[in-house]
């Protein structure tokens, strides 16, 4: 060993450091990082089609927080359900919705998820176990509560998992579902998306202990972690965690996910509270997509060729949602009586 050492520094050379090695095979980084660009792609798409008035009312993109939601998702088993807030095209391409479906739901045609009549915030899918986008801040926190009481009271092997963004923790409604999750220990995890900005405040100027809001449960005995939640393999081994905490009857867990939007709050946003820089940094930086291409070129998982025809192809399926969304008809006027509560 020594003798091979001294040639190595006789030759004027170094030997290159092992790579650190990830729990993932090929095939799964291959699909965490095909999910997290048809999500930009699919928002990018989202943003322009909003800009040119084909899409109405709100729409608040996900882009830079691709990462969390992907992670989780691979970590889910198949009867898990997943409910989150307003921010949630992401979500729904995750757990297995058609971008067909999504986007003409975006714009309001009867082949969207919700018939045209729900839009940006309000879609759902039963046979895919996503229990919707909610309009009102908080508000799915008591419904995923709700759920995971299901869980348990049908004997499912199952766990909610429930979105929000650091605005929303500061609700009541939030610390009551995280009350009665302990107190009955659901099987129930909470990911906050903590992306540093609720609307166009800093989480510094709304939050106490803004950068501990994984521990809001500790009045209640709920446990937590902080992750970063721009590296999608990070948040799955975390949301592997949490979920197994969950589904062996341990009770809820939370989990605070670091991440960042890199548009506005919704399209309406000009984002003028935060520079341009700070922006551009964390593109830089930590984007979650090019750090997990880094990792793939690194370790000869695809190569640029690959990679280009990677986002031609997903590139060719958002183009088709949005040619789907625009020639699908608008709803008939009866649907105004269909699927109401009285």
């Amino acid at each position: 060993m020594a003798n091979s050492k001294a040639a190595a520094s006789r030759a004027g050379g170094k030997r290159k450091a092992a790579a650190a090695p990830i729990k993932a095979s090929v095939e799964d980084l291959q699909k965490y990082y095909r999910d997290m660009l048809l999500i930009r792609r699919f928002e990018e798409k989202a943003g322009q089609m909003y800009g040119m008035g084909l899409i109405g009312g709100f729409c608040h993109l996900y882009i830079g927080q691709e990462a969390v939601v992907v992670g989780v998702q691979a970590s889910m088993g198949p009867l898990d359900t997943v409910l989150t807030s307003y921010r949630d095209h992401a979500h729904m391409l995750a757990c297995g919705m058609d971008p067909k479906g999504v986007m003409a739901e975006l714009t309001g045609r009867s082949g969207g998820y919700s018939k045209g009549k729900g839009g940006s915030m309000h879609m759902f899918s039963h046979e895919e176990r996503f229990y919707g986008g909610h309009g009102i801040v908080g508000a799915q926190v008591p419904i995923g509560t709700g759920l995971a009481f299901a869980h348990r009271y049908l004997e499912e092997d199952a766990v909610s998992i429930s979105y929000l963004g650091d605005g929303a923790l500061n609700q009541g409604q939030v610390y009551e579902s995280f009350n009665m999750a302990a107190l009955w220990s659901l099987p129930a995890v909470y990911v906050i998306e903590n992306n540093k900005y609720g609307m166009g405040t800093s989480i510094e100027r709304s939050s106490a202990k803004s950068t501990e809001l994984y521990h809001r449960g500790q009045a209640y005995g709920i446990p937590g972690v902080q992750v970063d939640g721009m590296d999608v393999l990070a948040v799955r081994e975390a949301a592997e965690k949490a979920l197994s905490h969950a589904r062996s009857g341990k009770g809820p867990f939370i989990m605070e996910m670091m991440t960042y939007r890199y548009r506005g709050h919704s399209m309406s946003d000009p984002a003028k509270y935060r520079s341009k820089e700070e922006v551009q940094k964390v593109r830089q930086e930590r984007d979650p997509i090019e750090r997990l291409r880094g990792i793939m070129i690194e370790r000869e998982v695809m190569d640029e060729e690959h990679l280009k025809a990677l986002d031609k192809e997903v590139k060719a399926v958002v183009s088709e949602a949005a040619d789907f969304a625009q020639t699908s008809p608008e709803p008939d006027v009866s649907e105004l009586y269909t699927d109401v509560y009285v």
